[in-house]
């Protein structure tokens, strides 16, 4: 950027640059498998600044997309604390957090999740259906950002994988977050196309002011954002 003033229209809720938005402190999480007990987060800690993008990587059971649905709410954790913009996440009601998780965080799931009897133009509107407040504007400018401007009204089944990314891309941006996860966004895609889906993910974050945490298993594509931090048996060891 060039010798431009600071902004100072921040997001909804939004610290300024450079200082932490999101922050976990101790987070534990198990599961039951028989008789044994599976620590999957022994503890973890990390801070996420606002406008930087956050590779998370670690081999498969490392605990890396555990801790992403903790860390954006959909998990609750227990022990530990989640901390988004200054609000505790878990400390409420659930439809406080479901609230929160639609307004101001954006999720991209590596299986697109979309519904198969809808036009990519009415998935992407999903999220402002939630809301109650439609944006058709807001999502056909959506879908043309991800470069589907002449797919609005194919359905799921009509779009190839990385297209149907596209669509959920669009859907995660569609109500402005603040914050976007992504876990394993490329799972699903050839390596051509995973790039490009990679690639489309850190431009617009980039354009957009966002900040983005994903979960990736390819260790050449955990290079790309900001960071790069690596899991191993339920801890960040990098």
């Amino acid at each position: 950027m060039s010798d431009s003033p600071v902004h100072t229209d921040l997001p909804r809720g939004a610290v300024a640059p450079g200082e932490p938005q999101l922050v976990a402190r101790g987070l534990r999480r198990s599961f039951r498998l028989g008789d044994r007990t599976i620590e999957v987060l022994r503890g973890v800690s990390v801070d996420v600044l606002r406008g930087e993008s956050v590779f998370l990587c670690g081999a498969s059971g490392a605990g890396k997309t555990t801790l992403l649905y903790t860390l954006a709410g959909l998990e609750r954790p227990e022990a530990g604390t989640v901390t988004f913009e200054g609000q505790q996440i878990y400390s409420k009601s659930q439809s406080a957090d479901a609230r929160l998780r639609n307004e101001r965080i954006g999720f991209v799931f590596q299986g697109y999740f979309l519904l198969s009897e809808l036009t990519a133009l009415e998935n992407v509107l999903l999220p402002t259906l939630i809301g109650g407040r439609a944006r058709r504007e807001q999502a056909e400018l959506a879908l043309e950002r991800v470069g589907l401007k002449d797919r609005l009204h194919h359905l799921p089944a009509e779009l190839s994988g990385g297209e149907q990314q596209r669509v959920a891309i669009a859907r995660a941006l569609i109500n402005d977050p603040t914050l976007i996860f992504a876990d394993e966004p490329t799972g699903n895609l050839d390596s051509k196309t995973g790039e490009g889906i990679v690639e489309l993910l850190l431009a617009l974050v980039k354009e957009n002011r966002k900040t983005l945490v994903v979960v990736t298993h390819d260790a050449k594509l955990a290079t790309r954002g900001d960071r790069r931090l690596e899991m191993h048996d339920g801890l960040l060891v990098g």
